[in-house]
């Protein structure tokens, strides 16, 4: 079998990884690439830019038996619609499918809809009355841009001036384009933050273990939100009696709705959860793989990933079992540039990765923001890499993780040092 890749970061990173592993798979593609995909991928030979029809016309000239797409920008412009006209296997949902995460107006309706707990909300077109209506709101308020803004679109302000702050450069300043164009102003939920994934053909769901990601740029979840500087998997927020309830009260009225509106979701769902005395309710939702998530669930998931995606598509989920290496806990730290998630240098040397053996299943650097030049491995973006360790409990699997970000540099490197540190009570 003949897989192409579809994304350059992280997660596709982790993806390729475990996708190589399957007895199926005899090539991987990619494209973009990154430092870490070209040890396992053959590049595609296209623009970075690439259409969805591009894409598609290379699986098909290549003849590409399976598609997987990381981002979620290609998804919400219909590549699968696309890849679908032409006859081509893709996994990742129809781009109606993918308006719950392309638009947050579009899924707090939505969810208001079908009555699946989520924060109180209002939408607002024009700033004067968005403005008017924070000014009077209790604080925290959170702020959200309508569209896809690279997990930089949320704002939890604290004070009236972080609000009008955030309201003008969405609205006024146009920081995300036309994903500013609308925002939702909501209540500030409180609790601890979780992330479930499940696989669905539009009616059967197979859960994957819960993780928990940590958003804000700094120790204690402090700072500016950035993509996620790391998560840890399992999370011991959700509990086999919270995830059964989660799958009754949030994914099941999902696909409900769907079918409901005419749409069939085949993919990946991922939902964002508050998690607070026993209670989620939703903050989000992705129509993809999560990033960091991927890198902390897919180190532990014992079954081939072909078999489930195949699955999927085939709409015979009920008919397989996912499989976990059992008793064990994935960390994974990202090591991100300087400034980032502001402005940050590029092209700079990372030392170290040569130590870590490619082979090993318990210690893995995934890169996201690098480039090869030579022999020698630069830093290219924001989220550079996703040092990831597997133990048999959080505190060994964080003690892994940071002896092993110990052991790489490259200039103004920041992480988080508190990645999981939830976990341990």
């Amino acid at each position: 079998m003949k897989v192409f890749i579809i994304g350059g970061g992280g997660r596709e990173h982790v993806l390729a990884w475990k996708l190589a592993q399957s007895a199926k798979v005899s090539q991987v593609l990619a494209h973009p690439m990154n430092g870490g995909l070209a040890e396992l991928a053959e590049p595609a030979p296209l623009k970075r830019s690439a259409t969805a029809y591009e894409l598609a016309r290379f699986a098909e000239k290549e003849g590409v038996d399976l598609t997987v797409v990381g981002p979620e920008a290609l998804l919400c412009v219909g590549i699968a619609d696309t890849f679908a006209s032409r006859g081509l296997r893709l996994f990742g949902p129809t781009q109606k499918a993918s308006q719950i995460e392309g638009s947050k107006v579009w899924t707090k309706k939505f969810l208001r809809r079908y009555r699946i707990p989520t924060a109180e909300f209002e939408i607002f077109r024009d700033y004067e009355r968005a403005l008017n209506y924070v000014m009077a709101h209790e604080y925290p308020v959170v702020i959200k841009a309508d569209g896809l803004a690279a997990g930089k679109g949320v704002t939890v302000a604290k004070t009236p001036k972080e609000a009008k702050e955030a309201l003008h450069g969405v609205m006024v300043e146009g920081r995300f384009g036309s994903a500013g164009n609308q925002v939702v102003v909501e209540e500030c939920l409180v609790g601890q933050e979780a992330s479930m994934l499940v696989f669905t053909d539009g009616e059967n769901l197979l859960p994957l273990l819960p993780a928990q990601d940590h958003k804000p740029l700094l120790d204690g979840d402090q700072g500016p939100n950035t993509g996620g500087m790391g998560a840890i998997c399992p999370t011991p927020l959700v509990d086999g009696e919270l995830q059964k309830k989660v799958l009754d009260e949030v994914f099941h009225p999902v696909l409900r709705g769907f079918s409901a509106e005419g749409i069939r979701y085949v993919g990946m769902l991922y939902a964002g959860l508050m998690i607070d005395g026993g209670q989620a309710k939703v903050l989000e939702f992705n129509c993809r793989f999560g990033d960091p998530e991927t890198q902390a669930i897919l180190p532990l998931l014992d079954s081939d990933l072909v078999d489930l995606i195949e699955a999927t598509l085939d709409g015979r989920l009920n008919e397989v079992k996912v499989n976990w290496r059992e008793n064990k806990t994935c960390v994974s730290v990202v090591m991100a540039s300087g400034g980032y998630p502001g402005k940050y240098e590029k092209n700079l040397p990372i030392e170290g990765l040569k130590q870590f053996d490619p082979e090993d299943r318990d210690t893995i650097v995934f890169h996201a923001g690098t480039q090869r030049a030579g022999q020698q491995v630069l830093t290219s973006g924001g989220r550079v890499l996703a040092v990831t360790a597997v133990g048999d409990d959080p505190a060994d699997a964080r003690q892994r993780a940071y002896a092993a970000v110990e052991q790489i540099h490259f200039e103004a490197a920041q992480y988080r040092k508190d990645i999981g540190a939830k976990a341990l009570g």
